[in-house]
């Protein structure tokens, strides 16, 4: 099955397509370029020399040296490590971490392991768009607090944390900071000395490059215990084969997407104003997110009387591919967690859309998408027992 030219992708935030440059960067090193890049005869060296290259791209991307820079299998396992790793190689110093209520499952359930092993865990609260306050990060600093992880720019509202004054708070209390940056990539220019980050996540396939990898920048002198044991690949810090074509990729793609964020961004916000401005004009219909701290490309909003999944089925019938939150959560009937921690009220929080934009997005793609749904909430309210009077239609 294949994607047909007819069909409208509005969920960038779970995924994108490689680009075309992104694949044919990678080519060579799944056909003659194979050599396993820990051998020390010629394809051997060619295959390392293109992983070297690849760190030296994503450290100018993050403002990093390329020798803070650790190739992974994607942001999970890039958050995964740098909660656990920080946390046990800290544990004689103090067991407490802090983060907020609307990071990635990939943190959150973490923190959640990490409880069970004797941490302690403050998560914060935020306020209705979803930001988190540095006072409230200052106010929960405790003597034995060894961590702080707040993510750049939220998955499903798209809200961009001052991580900046974040990073400030962090450093001045000698604490190590981490930022899970998995969706700020290619949307938010980023540096990781002027932001006081100690520790990054980032994952290919959200910035146009393949799946199944991803990085993790690590500041030169963080103290951070190995994750996976086996080979000393990754300067004897991330064991196992490194994935040479995924790598490669990896680095073309970061390269692209920094370099055209300014004028992205500016296709993006257009693009997202006109979509936004014509989703607000369904009646009983609310923005998700702040309404201007938010990434370019991301849309939520909340519909009355409706629930989502029925949503996304008549989205998908009229060729509409879009998201109710998280990819890495869509087969749980829970309620969406960051618009519950925003203080959504729970009888609408399952009416939710997450539409997010891409650079094959077009002014005809919203449009269409501003067609079809009026009718598609129409028909959904007429079927719901929830509806008021004034809303339904004959």
């Amino acid at each position: 099955m294949t994607i047909k030219d007819k069909t409208i992708y509005m969920d960038n935030s779970a995924t994108t397509p490689v680009r075309k440059e992104v694949v044919e960067e990678m080519l060579p090193y799944m056909t003659e370029n194979f050599g396993n890049p820990s051998s020390i005869y010629e394809i051997g060296k060619i295959s390392k020399h293109a992983i070297d290259k690849a760190r030296a791209k994503v450290a100018n991307a993050l403002g990093a040296k390329e020798n803070e820079i650790y190739f992974t299998s994607g942001g999970t396992e890039s958050d995964n490590w740098a909660l656990k790793g920080t946390a046990f190689a800290n544990r004689n110093k103090g067991k407490h971490i802090i983060t907020s209520s609307i990071e990635h499952h990939a943190v959150l359930h973490t923190c959640a392991w990490l409880e069970r092993q004797g941490f302690e865990v403050t998560y914060l609260p935020v306020d209705k768009y979803g930001m988190v306050s540095p006072e409230e990060v200052k106010k929960a600093i405790r003597d034995d607090t060894i961590l702080i992880s707040i993510m750049l720019a939220n998955n499903e509202i798209g809200t961009i944390q001052p991580v900046e004054e974040i990073g400030k708070i962090a450093k001045e209390n000698r604490i190590y900071f981490h930022t899970d940056a998995v969706q700020a990539i290619g949307h938010v220019p980023i540096n990781v000395k002027k932001m006081n980050i100690d520790l990054l996540s980032l994952s290919g396939h959200k910035f146009e490059g393949p799946k199944g990898c991803g990085a993790l920048y690590i500041r030169k002198g963080t103290k951070i215990d190995t994750f996976l044991h086996g080979g000393a690949q990754e300067r004897k810090q991330r064991a196992g084969t490194e994935n040479v074509p995924s790598i490669v990729g990896l680095g073309k793609a970061i390269e692209l997407a920094t370099a055209e964020i300014e004028e992205s961004n500016k296709t993006l916000l257009e693009l997202r104003g006109h979509l936004i401005k014509g989703l607000l004009k369904i009646p009983k219909t609310h923005l998700n997110g702040h309404p201007t701290q938010r990434l370019a490309n991301n849309v939520n909003v909340t519909f009355e009387y409706i629930e989502g999944e029925s949503l996304l089925l008549l989205l998908n019938a009229n060729g509409i591919f879009a998201s109710t939150g998280s990819a890495c959560n869509s087969s749980s009937l829970e309620p969406s967690h960051v618009l519950t921690a925003c203080g959504v009220p729970h009888e609408i929080v399952h009416g939710s859309l997450r539409l997010s934009l891409g650079r094959m997005n077009s002014k005809k793609d919203v449009d269409r998408v501003l067609e079809v749904l009026p009718e598609i909430v129409q028909k959904l309210r007429n079927m719901s027992p929830l509806t008021t009077k004034e809303y339904r239609t004959i």
